[in-house]
C-alpha cells in the first residue's frame, strides 16, 4: 500500500487475546465480536488513516470532519446499495483495522491490524496480518471469531490476498523479521501529515495454512518468498483468477512500477513503468484486464487506470496494452476493485473533500461491436455508495459479489475499523454472464441483495 496526498496509504493490522482486560497476545483469538450499525451520533476525522491499497508516502494534512452524522441519515442514504451494514472489526481490540478482503468460500477475513496493547504498553509500530472466521453472531449477525495472527512476530506487513484455487493459500508483503527503517507509518509527530515507510525488506511471501493449528505462531521460516530480495520495497500483491500469475508493485527502480511474476514459469514481466507511483493493481474478474492507481501527473492527485492484458496462446502475459484513465481532476482515487458479476469497480475518493473520503463505483465496460470494433464507456457512469461522515475506503466484495467489505471510521470510536453489508448492483451498471468478456451485454445476474447466511 502506498499512495502520496490526503492521508492515505496501506493498513495493516492484528490480533489480540482477551477483549476483556485488554491483554494482547501476538498469535490468539478474538471472541466473536460484531455489531449492528450504531445509532449514536458521532463525530469523525474526516482524514482517515485508512489503509490504502496503495497510497503515498506523503499523504498531506488531516482535515476534521465538523459535521455529525446519524446513523438513520447514512443508513438510508445508502440503503439502495448497502444494506444491514455491520461493524467487524473493534476499538477495543484494535487501535486500527482494515484493509479486508473475504475469502472465496465467504467463510473468512483477512484484513491487516494494530492490536490493542496491554495497559502501560504502546501500540506497535507496524500493522500484523490477521485472519479471523466470518460467522453468525449471537445476534444473528455476521462477526468474526478466532483471530489468528499470521505474521511474524515484530515484522511489517501488508497486502494480504486469498490465492482463488486454494483458499488456504494466503499471500501478502512482509519485511519477515523487524524493519531497519526509523519511520513507522501513522501521523507525523506535530505535522498532522500521514506518511507510510517502505522498508525495503518487505517483499512478498505465501503461506499455507493446511496441517497448522489454528492461532499457532507463524516464524519466518513457515513463509516461502515468493518475489523481493530485500533490497528494495516490494508488495501489493494479487493473483490471477487461475492463480497462476502475480501482480504487484516494486519501487527497485526509485519509483512505483507494476510487474507480473508467472508462478508456473518464473518468468517476470514488466507491466507498467511510467513517471510516478504507479501501484494497487488488480485483475479483474476474468483476468484478462488490470486496474491500478497512479500520481504519474504529478499534481498531488491520484488517478485510476485501466489496461488489457496481452496474452500468449498457452496463457502467459506478455504485457500491457490500451490503457486507459478512468479518473479525472483534483482528486485523490484510490484503492479500486472490481465487481466479480459486473462492469462496475469501487474505489475511494476525494471527490466530496478531502476532509472525508467515500466509495464510489466507476464503469469500466469494455466490448467489440459485431463489426469488431472495440468500444469503451471506461469512467462514464459514477454512482456514489458511502454516505456516512468519516472515511469509508479499501472496498471490496465477496466472490460472488452480493457483499461489500471496506475500512470506515463511521463508528463511534473515530477509527479505522473493518465493516461488512449487503451489496445491490445499481442498475446504472451492466452485469457480465459467466465465461463472457468483460463489458459485453447480459442479462441482469447478481445483482440484488444477498441472505444474511456469512
Amino acid at each position: 500500500m502506498n499512495r502520496s496526498i490526503m492521508l492515505l496509504a496501506p493498513a495493516l493490522f492484528a490480533a489480540c487475546t482477551g477483549t476483556g482486560s485488554g491483554s494482547v497476545n501476538e498469535v490468539g483469538t478474538i471472541a466473536a465480536t460484531g455489531a449492528a450499525a450504531p445509532v449514536a451520533t458521532h463525530g469523525v476525522d474526516g482524514a482517515g488513516a485508512a489503509a490504502a491499497r496503495g497510497a503515498s508516502k506523503d499523504q498531506g494534512s488531516a482535515g476534521q470532519a465538523s459535521e455529525q452524522a446519524s446513523p438513520t441519515d447514512w443508513i438510508a442514504a445508502e440503503a439502495p446499495i448497502l444494506t444491514n451494514a455491520v461493524q467487524l472489526t473493534f476499538g477495543r481490540d484494535w487501535v486500527r483495522a482494515g484493509e479486508n478482503y473475504i475469502d472465496p468460500t465467504g467463510k473468512r477475513v483477512l484484513f491487516q491490524g494494530v492490536p490493542q496493547p496491554e495497559a502501560g504498553k504502546a501500540p506497535d509500530d507496524h500493522y500484523a496480518m490477521v485472519l479471523a472466521d466470518l460467522v453468525m453472531g449471537a445476534d444473528d449477525k455476521p462477526a468474526l471469531a478466532s483471530s489468528w495472527i499470521i505474521s511474524p512476530k515484530g515484522s511489517a506487513n501488508t497486502c494480504g490476498w486469498f490465492d482463488p484455487k486454494d483458499p488456504d493459500r494466503i499471500i501478502f508483503a512482509t519485511t519477515l523479521v523487524p524493519p531497519t527503517a526509523a519511520n513507522s507509518p501513522g501521523y507525523q509527530r506535530g505535522t498532522g501529515r500521514y506518511r507510510w515507510s517502505f522498508p525495503p525488506e518487505m517483499r512478498i511471501v505465501s503461506l499455507d495454512l493446511k496441517g497448522r493449528a489454528k492461532g499457532s505462531e507463524i516464524v519466518p521460516a513457515d513463509l516461502k518468498t515468493l518475489v523481493g530480495d530485500g533490497s528494495a520495497y516490494v508488495a501489493e500483491g494479487n493473483l490471477s483468477a487461475d492463480g497462476r500469475h502475480l501482480i504487484y508493485c516494486s519501487l527497485a527502480t526509485g519509483q512505483g512500477d507494476l510487474y507480473s511474476l508467472d508462478l508456473q514459469t518464473g518468468e517476470t514481466v514488466p507491466l507498467v513503468r511510467e513517471p510516478g507511483y504507479d501501484g494497487g493493481p488488480f485483475f479483474s474478474p476474468d483476468s484478462t484486464r488490470i486496474c491500478f492507481r497512479s500520481d504519474r501527473t504529478g499534481d498531488g492527485h491520484l488517478q485510476l487506470f485501466v489496461g488489457d492484458l496481452e496474452r500468449t496462446t498457452d496463457g502467459r502475459i506478455l504485457g500491457v496494452s490500451r490503457v486507459h484513465q478512468l479518473t479525472m481532476g483534483d482528486t485523490v482515487n484510490w484503492g479500486p476493485f472490481w465487481h466479480p458479476a459486473s462492469t462496475a469497480m469501487a474505489y475511494a475518493t476525494s471527490e466530496l473533500g478531502h476532509q472525508n473520503y467515500e466509495v464510489f463505483l466507476i464503469d469500466s465496460a469494455r466490448w467489440t461491436t459485431g463489426a469488431g470494433m472495440p468500444m469503451q464507456r471506461d469512467g462514464s457512469t459514477k454512482v456514489r455508495v458511502t454516505h456516512a461522515a468519516g472515511a469509508d475506503v479499501l472496498p471490496a466484495f465477496s466472490v460472488d459479489g452480493r457483499r461489500m467489505i471496506w475500512t470506515s471510521k463511521r463508528g463511534p470510536e473515530n477509527t479505522s475499523q473493518v465493516w461488512l453489508a449487503d451489496f445491490a448492483l445499481p442498475e446504472a451498471f451492466e452485469p457480465v454472464l459467466t465465461g463472457t468478456s468483460a463489458g459485453e451485454p447480459a442479462r441482469n445476474e447478481g445483482a440484488s441483495a444477498p441472505g444474511r447466511a456469512p
